[in-house]
C-alpha cells in the first residue's frame, strides 16, 4: 500500500494561484494512476483531475479544465496539481489518490482509488 501526504495548501485571494504537493512512499508510484479530489463542507468528495501513470495522459473535471494542471516526477514520488485562477467554489480539502492500475479509462470516481493522502485545505477568499 502507497502512503500519500498532500501539501502546498493555504489561504489564497480570488484570481490566486497555489501548487500542491503530493508525497508518495513505496515503489508502486511510477506504475499507478494518480488523481486529485476535493471535498468542501458538506459535500461529497468531487474529481478533480487525473493522469496516467507516466503522466502523458491527464483528464479534469469540467470546473478546473483550463485552470488546473495535473503533473507527477516518477523519478522523485511526487505528483503536483498546479491551480490558478482560484475563485471562492475552489475552497476545500483537496486529496491525492492512486488506483491500482496504470490507465484513468472509465469512471473515476473515489471507489475507483485504492490509496489515499490525508488532504490539504485550501481557502480562496473573496
Amino acid at each position: 500500500q502507497v502512503q500519500l501526504v498532500e501539501s502546498g495548501g493555504g489561504l489564497v485571494q480570488t484570481g490566486g494561484s497555489l501548487r500542491l504537493s503530493c508525497a508518495a512512499s513505496g515503489s508502486s508510484f511510477s506504475n499507478n494512476a494518480l488523481g486529485w479530489f476535493r471535498q468542501a463542507p458538506g459535500k461529497e468528495r468531487q474529481f478533480v483531475a487525473a493522469a496516467t501513470s507516466s503522466g502523458s495522459v491527464t483528464t479534469y473535471s469540467d470546473a478546473v479544465h483550463g485552470r488546473f494542471t495535473i503533473s507527477r516526477d516518477n523519478a522523485k514520488n511526487m505528483g503536483y496539481l498546479q491551480m490558478t485562477s482560484l475563485n471562492p467554489e475552489d475552497t476545500a480539502v483537496y486529496y491525492c489518490a492512486m488506483r491500482r492500475v496504470p490507465d484513468i479509462n472509465g469512471s473515476l470516481g473515489p471507489t475507483k482509488f485504492a490509496s489515499w493522502g490525508q488532504g490539504t485545505q485550501v481557502t480562496v477568499s473573496s
